[in-house]
């Protein structure tokens, strides 16, 4: 009778819970334990079930001194790395002979842990970035302000690489700002009707001096026998989806081939949106990104070719950035690449 109201009792908390009396075996354990910790619970020793030091000394130290503890466990839930944070009280008053038990609670707090994982590594990446152009700032300044003095040439040369190294944190800071402002936004559906040719057709013209610099024909396809003015609108933010497709013709035609081809496609229904949509396909026929690339190219910072990259003034959060405007406009991002073939980027929205 003492075990039925025990478990009714652990099965009110609405967290995996466990009872562990003075015997040192678990006299009750809630469902959501089971899922943690496995089957069978009750009656076994608790060091056989929770076997990592520091949960077993808290439980050892609890059952002693009968004061509260913290620890905390880790597991594996199939898929990934698990953190639980673990509370301990004292219950007087039950288990053996009615001389108490510890209640041990587990908060999962994996969210968290990778959160602050992320914000770790944010920081150490956006230190990194910084710190590389202003360690050169200073070396230059430092030598112009010593033994190039009076030296012309090495002045206007050491000036043109400031200059450049300057540019290039304030592209850091301003895709910064940039992925701060459409993260705070990304809930914010946008409701503003836009014609998505002459978006397309804006961008081609906007990337067409960057093409020819680099020798790279670009060219736009849109749905033939289309005759209705309203037939391209869909809703979005104007300049976000701008950003979109300049950031992926830039792409392609700074790391792709000599060839660039943007085509727009109207999609009946879409399996991924449950829905019409619109396709945009940027691609090009360049070398290629190794499939073991392709699942991170848009995390923050991430790059395929680092040092590439870097030469061509990229700040490694322009597909990050892509990735958080289409998720606002509740579209997706695909990526596909073949070694010395080429890449394809498309970009599906809801009509």
């Amino acid at each position: 009778m003492q075990q039925d109201v025990n478990t009714g009792f652990l099965e009110a908390i609405p967290l995996p819970a466990v009872l562990v009396d003075q015997s040192e075996r678990l006299i009750a354990a809630n469902m959501a334990s089971q899922g943690l910790l496995g089957k069978n619970l009750v009656g076994r020793h608790f060091a056989t079930i929770l076997r990592q030091p520091g949960v077993i000394a808290a439980i050892e130290s609890c059952l002693e001194d009968r004061k509260p503890r913290n620890a905390r466990h880790l597991s594996n839930d199939g898929a990934q790395d698990t953190t639980y944070d673990v509370t301990l009280g004292y219950v007087p008053s039950i288990g053996a002979v009615e001389a108490g038990a510890v209640l041990v609670t587990f908060t999962d707090v994996s969210e968290r842990e990778q959160a602050g994982q992320m914000r770790r590594d944010f920081v150490a990446n956006v230190s990194h970035e910084l710190r590389t152009p202003l360690t050169a700032l200073v070396g230059f300044i430092e030598t112009l302000q010593g033994p190039a003095r009076e030296d012309s040439n090495a002045r206007d040369r050491f000036l043109s690489i400031m200059s450049d190294e300057a540019a290039r944190m304030n592209r850091l800071v301003g895709d910064l700002l940039t992925l701060n402002r459409v993260e705070s936004r990304e809930r914010q559906r946008p409701k503003e009707r836009l014609d998505l040719a002459l978006h397309l057709q804006s961008v081609l013209k906007t990337m067409q001096p960057l093409a020819e610099n680099n020798s790279v024909t670009l060219n736009l396809g849109l749905p033939e026998g289309v005759e209705s003015p309203d037939a391209y609108e869909i809703a979005g933010d104007p300049d976000q989806l701008l950003q979109v497709f300049i950031n992926l013709v830039e792409n392609a035609i700074k790391y792709g081939g000599d060839h660039v081809e943007v085509t727009l496609e109207f999609l009946e229904r879409d399996r991924s949106l449950r829905g019409p949509a619109v396709q945009v396909t940027v691609r090009d026929n360049g070398q290629g990104i190794d499939p073991i690339h392709l699942p991170r190219l848009t995390e923050r910072f991430y790059r395929a070719d680092s040092h590439r990259s870097r030469e061509l003034g990229g700040t490694g959060l322009g597909l990050a950035i892509v990735k958080h405007i289409i998720s606002r406009h509740r579209g997706r991002l695909r990526i596909n690449s073949e070694r010395a073939v080429g890449s394809t980027f498309t970009v599906l929205l809801p009509r």
